[in-house]
């Protein structure tokens, strides 16, 4: 119940005795998590009943039982046969007046010395608390009794896994026989472990199937053995592949290179999601092997990852073989509006951005020359950009291409 390390640290709380008795429940309460609480306290209980704790550790733990479910009613604690049976048996003046406390109600004053004063004040002949220990039995046993109709015979008959030793309290030949069951009952007697006699689950009833499964009661016909002839089939080619789509990341492929892997992934197009490529390594791919690049995206389109592969497309730095593979790609397939408009508006931030006069010059006839293409081709509507893209035309009008784009959105108005 518990382990080393839980015992450990729970001798090390009951045993202070330098603090006030009120302060042990907090100390309780932050040396253990709270879903362990009620585990802790079975072994609390466990240490109680073997008697084999200092009186003050046993007036710590007592006190702890009792405050950890104070704002109920105290046969309403499930430790409440603890305190039952030990005021009931033989025990030290001080405890019987403790739990005689707890049962009644505890005096503040009480609860502000340390454990080893609270012990000697219960001690005095003045401390006589004298709880109606019949009321509370009957309370608790109603509350049992009301557990018991809604879980049914099966809790009223559990059987504790221990039991006192009947040779302790008398030895009278009857009670050298143990304490019966009833006895046992009677008694509250209270602890973790218990034989339960066992919950019979019967069956459920089985269900009238519905039309859909009828078929499935009685099957017949001739059915056909679908059989997967790739299983333990050459792997060869798709680690052919792997190798040649990693050497694209760093490099130009040569010629053969790339008739190779096109080749492979036209004759297996599903080792496309398998040749190592992702949406971060695209942009890699796409600047040492744009041809390469567009085909895996077109093989990609009606993948999930699709958005991914054409978020990195966007966001990479602009260049002319990034260009191609937009451009090629929307000549063969219905690019998302949005995505060719940012791709754009990226393009045109880059532009602006560069410093160099000679590299400026040259990308802004790049895009000119690309946005004259998707214009010519009705990929796009230059309405949805064409302040942006006048714009630009004015800011780079000394360029030829952009005054030449100028002029083609001006016969477009």
């Amino acid at each position: 119940m518990l382990n080393e390390k839980d015992l450990s640290i729970l001798l090390e709380v009951i045993s202070d005795d330098s603090h006030p008795l009120e302060t042990a429940t907090s100390s309780f309460e932050r040396a253990f998590q709270k879903t362990d609480h009620f585990r802790v306290m079975c072994g609390m209980m466990v240490l109680l009943q073997d008697n084999i704790l200092t009186p003050t550790q046993r007036l710590v733990t007592l006190f702890i039982l009792y405050s950890m479910y104070k704002t109920s009613s105290v046969t309403a604690n499930p430790f409440f046969p603890v305190f039952l049976e030990t005021v009931k048996k033989p025990s030290a003046p001080w405890e019987r007046n403790m739990i005689g406390y707890i049962l009644s109600s505890l005096p503040r004053e009480l609860l502000r010395k340390p454990p080893k004063e609270c012990i000697a004040a219960l001690e005095q002949p003045a401390a006589h608390p004298n709880p109606d220990l019949d009321s509370l039995q009957g309370e608790w046993n109603k509350r049992q009794g009301d557990a018991g109709s809604v879980l049914g015979p099966r809790h009223q008959g559990v059987l504790p896994a221990s039991i006192p030793d009947s040779h302790e309290s008398s030895s009278s030949a009857a009670q050298q026989q143990g304490p019966s069951l009833r006895a046992l009952a009677a008694e509250g007697y209270f602890r973790p472990c218990s034989f339960e006699p066992q919950f019979l689950r019967p069956a459920p009833a089985v269900l009238p199937p519905r039309e859909g499964e009828v078929m499935w009661l009685n099957p017949c016909g001739t059915h056909t053995v679908l059989w997967d002839y790739s299983m333990c089939g050459d792997n060869s080619r798709g680690a052919q592949v792997r190798e040649l789509m990693a050497k694209a990341f760093k490099g130009p492929l040569n010629p053969a290179q790339q008739q190779l892997l096109l080749g492979e992934l036209e004759s297996e197009p599903k080792m496309v999601y398998h040749c190592g490529l992702t949406p971060k390594r695209l942009p890699d791919l796409v600047e040492n092997n744009p041809l390469i690049a567009i085909d895996v995206l077109l093989k990609l389109m009606s993948s999930q990852q699709i958005t991914d592969y054409l978020s990195a497309l966007v966001n990479m730095e602009m260049s002319l073989h990034s260009m191609e593979v937009v451009n090629r790609l929307t000549t063969a397939v219905d690019l998302p509006r949005e995505f060719v408009h940012l791709y754009i508006s990226n393009c045109i931030s880059s532009c602006e951005s560069i410093r160099d006069k000679y590299m400026q010059s040259r990308l802004v006839r790049l895009v000119c020359v690309f946005l004259q293409s998707l214009i010519r081709n009705k990929i796009i509507d230059v309405q949805d950009l064409f302040i942006e893209v006048q714009a630009f035309c004015i800011e780079f009008s000394r360029i030829r291409e952009a005054a030449g784009l100028f002029r083609l959105l001006k016969t477009l108005e």
